[in-house]
C-alpha cells in the first residue's frame, strides 16, 4: 500500500465536506497509516486533522481527543470488520473509503470520467497530476471526458512553463533557450519525463527526444547549437573519408545527450527545429543578438567535437557560408583555364559550388555575389573570342558583353578577405585581364587608323553627332526630352543604372529597332573638356560649363542646359524649382542635365566597388519622377577606368594628364598614337594608353583620357513611361545581358576553345547599320530554343487550357510553349530573363506576359507558376500543372 499523497488527501477531504448530507465527525482513507505533511488541513471555517491509526486503538483515540467543530481524517489499512461497528458509526459512509488518484484527477479538471487511454499509461500520470496542480488549477476539460491529450498537454505545459499553444517543436526549441525554465525540469521525476516525452514525440515531433535528452543531460540550453550541428552530421555521406569524419563527431556529440545516440529520424527533425528557429528570430532586433550568439555557440561545440571542418554541410552556421566559399574558390582554380582552354565540367563545378552558397540563409550577399560574377566570368572565358574586323563590331563588343565583364572584374578586383578565396579571385583576374588586355589593343588598333583616316563613321555614332543623330529625330516625332548627361560613366556603370531604372517599373527601355544596345564613340583624349564639350556642341571642340551652355542655348534656344549647382534646390526641394518647372514645360522641348556624381567618385571615392543605380546617384530618381512625359535618354561623355593598385604602372610624361600625353616621346608598350580631327588636343596628335593599368600622373580611384574601350565606347540609354511602340525607329529593347551573364553552362555541353588571336587586319569601313542585328554569337550558353516537352505539347492541345485562355488578350501557343519549355528545361525554374531571352520577349514586357500565363495556368486558385519574392526567379509546379490539366499520361 502506498503513502497517501497531501494533494490527494486535500481532495478527497474537500469533496467530503462539500457534501451538505455528510455530517459525520470523520473519514477512514485507505492508506499507509504515515503522514509526514502539516497534521491539520483547513478547508473554509473548517480544520481537518489528520491521523495516522495503524490500530483499531489509535482509531479509538482519535476520536475521543477530537475537539468541537474539528473533523478527522484517519490513515488506516484495517478493514471494515477489523474497526468493528462502534468506530463505523461515527465514519463519513459508515466504512473505510479508498483514496481513487484517477477520482481526484478527474474532480480536478471538473470531468465525470478519464479516458480509459489516458488512465492506461499507469499509475505515474495521475500522481503527477496530483502533486503539480497548477495556483490557478487545472484548466477544466472540454467535456465529460478528461482526454489523453488535454490531460498530458496540461500537465507538460505546467512542468515546462509553457502555454498550452506552445506545445510543439518550435515552443520547445524556444523554450530551451530559457535557463530558468529548463532548471525546472530538475525537479521532475525520471517516471514523469519519460512519460512526458513520449507523449511530446508523438504531437511535436522528433526533435522533443533529442531537446529532452539534451535537458536531462543538463546541456537544455545548448539545444539549439546541438540542433545546428546535428543538421550538419545528419544525414551522413556516403564517402568513406567524410563518413569517417561523420561518425567520429557523432560520438564525441554523444556525451552532450548524457551518452544517448540519436538516431537519424531525431536528429533530421532537431536539425529543422533548430534553424527553424533561428529563421525565426534572426532579423527580429534583440533576436539577431540571441540567434547570432546561438550560431557562435553551436562552432564553439563543432570545435570541441573536433568537427569544424564539417561545417560546410550547414546552410546557416558562419563557418558553413566560408567553407562553401572555399569550395567555389576550389572549383575557380581548377576550371581557370591554362593554355587557353577551359572546360564545360569544370565550368559545371564551380556552378554547383556556387548553388550551394546560394543556399546559405546566412552568408554575407557581398561575398555571394562577388563569387557569382567569378562563375560569370569563367563562362564568358569559354566563349569564343573572335577578333573585330571594323571600330564598330570592336564598339558594340564593350557595349554588349566586355562592359559587363568589366562589371564582374571589378567585384573580382575587389576581393575576398578568405585567402583561399583571394588566391582564386586573383588567378581569375590574371586569366580575365590577359583576355581584356587582348581586346583592348584590338580597339586600339582599330581606332587609330579610323581616327587617322577621316573617313565617314557610317553608323557608328560619334558623341559629336548624338544630337542630329540620336536626339533631334525624337524631337522631330513631337517628342520632349530629357537628356542626362552622367559624366564619367562607363558600359559596366549603365549596366548597373538602366537596372534600377527599369526595375521601378515605370520606365521602358528602348533600343535601335528594338535590337541589342549601342553606343557612341568619345572624342579624343577621353576628357570632360573635351568630350563632353563635343557632346552638347555637336561638334569637336573643346571647353567648359560656359562654352557647353553657349554652344546648347544656339543649338536650342528654347531649350535648357542644367549644369550639377543649378539641379539641386533648397531645404525641403530635391530638385531646384526651375529644374521641376522646366521639365514640366511643354513648351520646352529638351532639358539636358549634366550630373556629375561618377566623375566625382573617380577623385574621391572608390568608383570600382559602388554599384551605380538610382540610389546610389543623387537626382536620378527625382529628375525621373519629374520627367514623366519625356523620351529619358542616358549616357555619358566618357568612361573611366579604375585605379589597379599594386598593378598599376606610373610612367613619367611631359605633362601633368593621367591618361594622356603628348606624341613626343613616341608610344610605346600599351600605348597608341592617334591623330585626326577628332583629336581636340596637342595639336591634334597624342599618345592614349590602352593597357588600364598605365597612367602619367599622381593617383587617383579612377580615370578616363586614354584609349581604352572603357573610356572611349559612351553607353546609350533611352527610356519611355509611355507606348514603347510610338517612337518610330526604336523598340522595346530585348535583355540586355549576354547569354553567359544569366545562364548557366550544363555539364555536357562542349565548351569551344577561344579562337586562336588573328594577325592584325586592316580596318575596314564602317558600313554597318545603327540598326544591323549583333554578330552572329558563337558563346556556348546563347539562347536556342529550349527542347519541346510532350508535357508542353499536351498542355496546349487540352480542351481545358483552351477555355481558360483570355480572348481579350491572348497569349499565343507559341510564346506560351516557349516560356514552359525554358522553365522545364532548367529544371522548372528561370529568371525572368532568361525567359524573355528564350522566348524573344522584350524585357520591359515579361513580367506581363508571365503574369498572363499564370493567370492561365492557375485553376481553381493553385499556384501553377510562381514568383519567388525577389521578383527574379519563376518556378514551375510540374505535378501541379499536370495534375489540375489532367495529362497524367503525357
Amino acid at each position: 500500500m502506498t503513502v497517501a499523497q497531501p494533494a490527494a488527501i486535500r481532495r478527497k477531504v474537500e469533496a467530503w465536506l462539500s457534501d451538505d448530507d455528510d455530517h459525520a465527525p470523520a473519514i477512514a482513507l485507505r492508506a499507509e497509516p504515515v503522514w509526514k505533511d502539516e497534521p491539520a488541513l483547513t478547508a473554509g471555517d473548517t480544520t481537518v486533522r489528520i491521523v495516522p491509526c495503524p490500530t483499531p486503538l489509535a482509531a479509538r483515540a482519535a476520536l475521543h481527543d477530537r475537539v468541537d467543530g474539528e473533523r478527522l481524517v484517519l490513515l488506516t489499512e484495517l478493514s471494515d470488520d477489523e474497526l468493528g461497528d462502534g468506530l463505523l458509526a461515527h465514519l463519513s459512509k459508515h466504512h473505510v473509503r479508498t483514496v481513487q488518484p484517477w477520482d481526484v484527477v478527474v474532480a480536478m479538471f471538473n470531468a465525470a470520467t478519464v479516458d480509459p487511454t489516458l488512465a492506461g499509461l499507469g499509475r505515474w500520470v495521475a500522481d503527477a497530476l496530483i502533486d503539480h496542480v497548477p495556483a490557478s488549477e487545472w484548466p477544466p476539460a472540454s467535456g465529460t471526458v478528461l482526454t489523453r491529450d488535454h490531460a498530458l498537454r496540461s500537465l507538460a505545459a505546467e512542468l515546462f512553463g509553457m502555454d498550452h499553444d506552445e506545445i510543439d517543436s518550435a515552443g520547445l526549441m524556444e523554450w530551451s533557450t530559457d535557463a530558468a525554465r529548463v532548471l525546472r525540469l530538475g525537479k521532475v521525476a525520471d517516471p514523469v519525463l519519460d512519460g512526458l516525452t513520449g507523449y511530446l514525440a508523438e504531437v511535436a515531433g522528433g526533435a522533443v527526444v533529442p531537446v529532452l535528452t539534451a535537458a536531462r543531460a543538463g546541456n537544455g540550453v545548448d539545444a539549439v547549437p546541438l540542433g545546428l550541428l546535428a543538421g550538419v552530421l545528419w544525414p551522413g555521406p556516403t564517402g568513406s573519408k567524410a563518413a569517417t569524419s561523420v561518425a567520429v563527431a557523432r560520438a564525441r556529440l554523444e556525451p552532450w545527450f548524457g551518452g544517448a545516440k540519436l538516431v537519424e529520424e531525431q536528429a533530421v527533425a532537431f536539425a529543422a527545429a533548430a534553424e527553424a528557429w533561428v529563421d525565426r528570430v534572426i532579423g527580429t532586433g534583440d533576436g539577431s543578438v540571441e540567434a547570432n550568439r546561438m550560431l557562435a555557440r553551436a562552432e564553439a561545440i563543432a570545435a570541441d567535437v573536433e568537427a569544424t571542418s564539417l561545417l560546410g554541410g550547414s546552410n546557416l552556421l558562419p563557418s558553413g557560408f566560408v567553407h562553401r566559399l572555399r569550395e567555389v574558390a576550389a572549383a575557380v582554380r581548377l576550371a581557370v583555364p591554362a593554355a587557353n582552354s577551359i572546360t564545360a565540367s569544370s565550368i559545371a563545378a564551380a556552378q554547383t559550388a556556387l548553388a550551394r552558397v546560394g543556399e546559405h540563409r546566412g552568408g554575407d550577399p557581398d561575398r555571394l555575389k562577388t563569387m557569382q560574377m567569378a562563375v560569370r566570368l569563367l563562362r564568358w572565358l569559354a566563349t569564343d573570342d573572335a577578333e573585330p574586323a571594323t571600330l564598330h563590331e570592336a564598339l558594340h563588343r564593350q557595349v554588349r558583353d566586355d562592359g559587363w565583364v568589366d562589371r564582374a572584374r571589378l567585384d573580382i578586383f575587389a576581393g575576398d578577405p578568405d585567402p583561399q578565396v583571394a588566391e582564386a579571385l586573383h588567378l581569375l583576374h590574371q586569366a580575365v585581364d590577359a583576355r581584356r588586355a587582348r581586346h583592348d589593343q584590338q580597339f586600339a588598333d582599330l581606332l587609330a587608323p579610323a581616327t587617322a583616316g577621316e573617313s565617314e563613321p557610317g553608323q557608328l555614332i560619334h558623341v559629336e553627332h548624338v544630337l542630329d543623330r540620336v536626339l533631334q529625330p525624337i524631337l522631330d516625332q513631337g517628342n520632349r526630352a530629357l537628356l542626362l548627361v552622367m559624366d564619367g560613366m562607363s558600359v559596366a556603370a549603365a549596366t548597373e543604372l538602366a537596372e534600377s531604372l527599369t526595375r521601378m517599373g515605370t520606365w521602358t527601355e528602348l533600343t535601335p529597332g528594338g535590337g541589342p544596345r549601342t553606343g557612341v564613340l568619345a572624342a579624343l583624349p577621353t576628357i570632360t573638356e573635351v568630350s563632353r564639350c563635343s557632346l552638347l556642341s555637336g561638334r569637336i571642340t573643346v571647353g567648359q560649363q560656359a562654352a557647353e551652355l553657349q554652344a546648347f542655348q544656339q543649338r536650342y534656344p528654347t531649350g535648357a542646359l542644367l549644369h550639377k549647382a543649378k539641379l539641386r534646390g533648397h531645404a525641403g526641394a530635391a530638385i531646384a524649382p526651375d529644374v521641376a518647372a522646366a521639365l514640366a514645360d511643354p513648351a520646352i522641348p529638351v532639358v539636358a542635365a549634366v550630373v556629375n556624381t561618377i566623375d566625382d567618385a573617380l577623385d574621391r571615392s572608390d568608383p570600382g566597388t559602388t554599384v551605380w543605380g538610382s540610389d546610389t546617384i543623387p537626382g536620378i530618381r527625382d529628375l525621373l519622377t519629374l520627367a514623366a512625359g519625356r523620351i529619358v535618354i542616358v549616357l555619358s561623355d566618357h568612361g573611366h577606368v579604375v585605379d589597379r593598385g599594386p598593378e598599376a604602372v606610373y610612367r613619367p610624361s611631359p605633362s601633368s594628364e593621367n591618361r594622356w600625353r603628348p606624341a613626343d616621346p613616341p608610344p610605346t608598350g600599351g600605348e597608341v598614337l592617334v591623330r585626326g580631327s577628332r583629336v581636340a588636343k596637342g595639336g591634334g596628335t597624342v599618345v592614349l594608353p590602352w593597357r588600364e593599368e598605365l597612367r602619367y600622373g599622381p593617383r587617383k580611384a579612377g580615370y578616363h583620357g586614354g584609349a581604352a574601350p572603357a573610356e572611349a565606347v559612351i553607353p546609350l540609354l533611352v527610356f519611355t513611361d509611355g507606348d514603347d511602340a510610338a517612337l518610330d525607329g526604336w523598340g522595346a529593347a530585348p535583355v540586355p545581358s549576354p547569354a553567359w551573364w544569366r545562364e548557366t553552362l550544363p555539364a555536357k555541353t562542349p565548351a569551344p576553345a577561344p579562337a586562336k588571336r588573328t594577325t592584325s587586319r586592316k580596318p575596314q569601313a564602317q558600313a554597318e547599320s545603327l540598326f544591323d542585328p549583333p554578330l552572329a554569337s558563337t558563346d556556348p550558353a546563347a539562347e536556342a530554343a529550349a527542347p519541346e516537352s510532350g508535357l508542353v505539347t499536351a498542355l496546349l492541345a487540352s480542351e481545358l487550357y483552351k477555355q481558360r485562355r483570355d480572348p481579350r488578350a491572348p497569349l499565343s501557343d507559341e510564346r506560351a510553349a516557349a516560356l514552359l519549355n525554358t522553365l522545364i528545361a532548367g529544371g522548372d525554374r528561370a529568371t525572368m530573363d532568361t525567359l524573355a531571352a528564350h522566348a524573344g520577349i522584350p524585357a520591359g514586357r515579361i513580367v506581363g506576359v508571365v503574369t498572363a500565363l499564370r493567370k492561365v495556368l492557375q485553376v481553381e486558385g493553385y499556384p501553377v507558376l510562381t514568383v519567388d519574392p525577389d521578383g527574379v526567379t519563376v518556378k514551375l509546379d510540374r505535378i501541379l500543372l499536370t495534375d489540375q490539366f489532367h495529362l497524367k499520361g503525357s
